[in-house]
């Protein structure tokens, strides 16, 4: 069991780490300009997570049928799955350009943008929300590589991806005087790169399923009806989380341009983590997906136990390493001394949220494997809720109360999820 979850964990820590090391060289192009630069980009890049992220369902749904119907040995359902993904893909990604302008501005509105922050957001958002139907359907593809066990694919996939995205990033800004535009054009054209490989990669290991992409197989009412309502649940729950990260942005943006620069970066050390620990809550979709799927409650059990396992250790070493490294650490988002001295007092929150907040990174994984759509939403709105009514409780309190209702909210989705699996094991639903 340790092996089969290493091999599908390494891959995923690899490519997940890329990710968020996007966002950090974005962060340190605009950190050398000034913290509204840095601002811009960090509210651009949520606005794009939260239309996104909302739309994760195309990768974790996918994921679990797809792990589902490899256990049951049932490779015509896995590939009707992928053919479903990526149909919905399509289909949002459209509504995504037709509504684009309204999209923008109500994204500028909720997220309380200054007015000296606006145009460069407006042009951030104008370019990369072309990127939709390559980034959705990336999320397919992904979802789909995931489910059949293969971690390989993602990997290449992403590093690729994020190679080209930060190649372009730093031409054009660095040395075509572009700031960012040149980011939001670097994604764009990244995006695209990674579709058109995951085509090519998609074609050369599985072509012989090309012949199950029937539109009437994918357009079976009873399975198209499954794979939407366990969609519908987990954009319900992705769509709170979201809105968590959102409001997180909004209230800092009202604390000013200073303390949104420092929370922005302070988010680069969570998404480090997060993206860490969530190579094994990836490996854990897969795993718990194909015992699931083969009946093999042992093994599915056993999945669970090893996942958390290894991604507690993971995320003990994350925050030993902040505590010794977190001061050196903020000096690769930014050289502004003003900005580095009003982030130091907040570095304590990134020592302990790594520890405390893996456990819901690994329970969703799980969740997803077990496709306990329902459960995984029902737990995020009751985590929601507390996490709202903690910031009220800690406004007095400054920044410091922001991330204390930010880590309490973290606390409180693994503990939901503990108690559903703890009252139905892996009957969850």
């Amino acid at each position: 069991m340790n092996k089969e979850i290493l091999r599908l964990a390494i891959p995923n820590i690899i490519s997940n780490i890329s990710v968020p090391l996007l966002s950090s060289v974005d962060t340190a192009l605009m950190g050398r300009m000034s913290e509204v630069h840095i601002g811009a980009v960090g509210l651009g890049a949520m606005i794009f997570n939260f239309v996104y992220w909302n739309f994760g369902f195309l990768r974790m749904g996918t994921t679990g049928m797809a792990a589902q119907a490899y256990g049951s040995e049932n490779l015509r359902g896995s590939a009707q799955t992928m053919g479903r993904a990526l149909l919905v893909a399509m289909i949002l990604a459209t509504v995504i350009l037709l509504l684009q302008w309204p999209l923008g501005q109500l994204s500028m509105k909720l997220m309380n943008v200054s007015v000296e922050q606006q145009p460069l957001i407006a042009e951030y958002f104008y370019i990369r929300v072309w990127a939709a139907p390559a980034t959705l359907g990336l999320f397919a593809f992904m979802g789909w590589f995931f489910g059949m066990q293969n971690a390989i694919y993602p990997l290449i996939l992403t590093i690729l991806i994020n190679a080209v995205n930060i190649a372009l990033s730093v031409i054009l800004v660095h040395y075509y005087g572009m700031d960012v535009d040149g980011v939001a054009y670097g994604t764009l054209i990244a995006q695209y790169a990674g579709l058109l490989a995951a085509i090519g990669l998609f074609v050369y290991k599985y072509g012989y399923l090309l012949s199950e992409f029937s539109r009437k197989a994918i357009l079976e009412w009873q399975k198209l009806r499954q794979f939407l309502s366990i969609n519908a649940d987990i954009f319900i729950r992705t769509l709170f989380l979201t809105g968590a990260f959102g409001f997180f942005y909004s209230q800092s943006s009202v604390e000013g341009e200073m303390m949104l620069a420092v929370n922005t970066i302070l988010l680069q050390f969570l998404n480090w983590m997060s993206y860490g620990v969530d190579g094994f809550a990836y490996a854990s979709e897969s795993l718990v997906g194909k015992y699931k799927g083969a009946q093999s409650d042992s093994k599915t059990r056993q999945a669970i136990n090893y996942s958390f396992a290894w991604g507690m250790g993971l995320a003990a070493l994350f925050s030993l390493g902040y505590w010794f490294l977190g001061k050196e650490l903020l000096y690769i988002f930014t050289n502004q001394e003003d900005v580095i001295a009003a982030t130091m007092p907040f570095l304590l929150w990134m020592v302990v949220m790594p520890v405390l907040s893996t456990p819901c990174y690994i329970w969703d994984g799980i969740y997803i494997g077990l496709t306990a759509s329902k459960s995984m939403r029902n737990s995020m709105l009751l985590a929601f809720a507390v996490f709202i009514a903690v910031y009220f409780v800690s406004r007095p309190w400054g920044n410091h109360g922001l991330w204390f209702a930010m880590l309490v909210f973290m606390v409180a989705r693994g503990m939901f999820q503990h108690l559903l699996y703890w009252r139905k094991g892996i009957a969850l639903r």
